[in-house]
């Protein structure tokens, strides 16, 4: 899957690579990872994002790899427009800084098939973002980071939600003239299994405490379902 291909994410039905990691012709590493989140929602999902979370709800979304989280840029009122500075693992690799800048889903999928996505419900939720390594990672003309795209994609189910998880590390390079073999060099095949192990154990991790704490957040505007 190319990132051009990203309507494809739209649909539920499932897809070739719904979980795995593949190198691309132009080198770009594309990782994939689809993970199941009982009792959450999509509202709850793009809630956590906009809440910008500092680095001790970072360390309670994935207790083993993240360190460290901060935020600028943007309105603390969303995600959006702003950029995550983050110290993370990967999995058992060494320690990563990165920078995340969230973006609107306009800049990834199309405006026609999105909305008909919402409408239909076959989506409930996009968080979408490029990636860049190292907290100086280069930018375009535009401001935008270059590096790495992420796409995560939410469909409510009648347990939970479905989370699609898709990433495409080295996605500029090809711009600035890096041939496939240097992306290899740069972006390794290791980086592929470790990270689809460490997002689905972050979500996995995210999913057993986040109902509870939307709830608690939002309770004046959401009714609360007593466990007795």
């Amino acid at each position: 899957m190319q990132l051009t291909d990203a309507d494809r994410l739209l649909d539920p039905a499932p897809m070739a690579l719904e979980t795995g990691y593949e190198r691309l012709a132009d080198g770009v590493l594309h990782i994939a990872c689809r993970t199941d989140l009982h009792g959450c929602s999509g509202e709850m999902f793009a809630w956590w994002f906009r809440t910008r979370p500092a680095t001790q709800h970072y360390v309670w979304w994935h207790p083993v790899d993240h360190v460290s989280s901060s935020w600028s840029e943007g309105t603390p009122e969303t995600h959006i427009g702003s950029v995550h500075q983050v110290e993370e693992f990967f999995t058992g690799m060494p320690a990563e800084k990165l920078l995340i800048q969230f973006r609107e889903p306009g800049e990834f999928f199309g405006a026609e098939a999105y909305a008909s996505a919402l409408n239909d419900k076959r989506i409930s939720a996009t968080v979408c973002g490029r990636g860049g390594h190292g907290w100086q990672a280069p930018r375009d003309p535009a401001g935008r980071i270059m590096g790495s795209r992420l796409l995560h994609v939410v469909r409510d189910t009648p347990w939970g939600c479905v989370l699609r998880s898709h990433f495409f590390l080295g996605q500029d390079l090809p711009l600035i003239g890096k041939t496939p073999q240097d992306i290899a060099q740069m972006v390794t095949i290791e980086t592929g299994p470790a990270l689809l192990a460490h997002c689905y154990n972050e979500f996995t991790f995210l999913s057993r405490f986040l109902p509870s704490l939307f709830i608690a957040e939002n309770r004046a505007t959401h009714p609360v379902t007593l466990p007795w």
